[in-house]
């Protein structure tokens, strides 16, 4: 499997991830806190990370087709970005699970 593959789904993990905490304390500061502007705020995020957990759900999808993960796994790691830090964790298990699988790409052979 290829470097690229791991590290585009680490990215979207940890955006993912941002984006739901993010969402979840304007959440907070909307309905709790009932702070001003927190309404503006949360429709953003909210529709920044809806878009953005599509693609991450695309990338999750990529990986553990090409690691050939059980459908447990698969939907583990997928609903991971649904779950306020669950990304977080998951991306650093799942990135040292797979860390020996990972070929970087050949050098570039210079010739002289």
């Amino acid at each position: 499997m290829k470097k690229s593959v791991l590290t585009r789904y680490r990215v979207m993990a940890y955006v993912t991830g941002v984006l739901l905490v993010l969402l979840t304390l304007g959440v907070i500061a909307k309905y709790v806190l009932d702070i001003n502007g927190a309404v503006d705020f949360t429709r953003v995020v909210a529709i920044a990370h809806g878009w953005l957990y599509v693609v991450y759900l695309i990338f999750a999808f990529d990986l553990g087709s090409k690691a050939k993960w059980p459908v447990g796994k698969q939907l583990w790691v997928l609903l991971a970005g649904t779950i306020p830090t669950a990304a977080f964790f998951v991306e650093r298990k799942i990135s040292r699970e797979l860390e020996s699988q990972v070929t970087d790409p050949a050098p570039a052979v210079a010739e002289a």
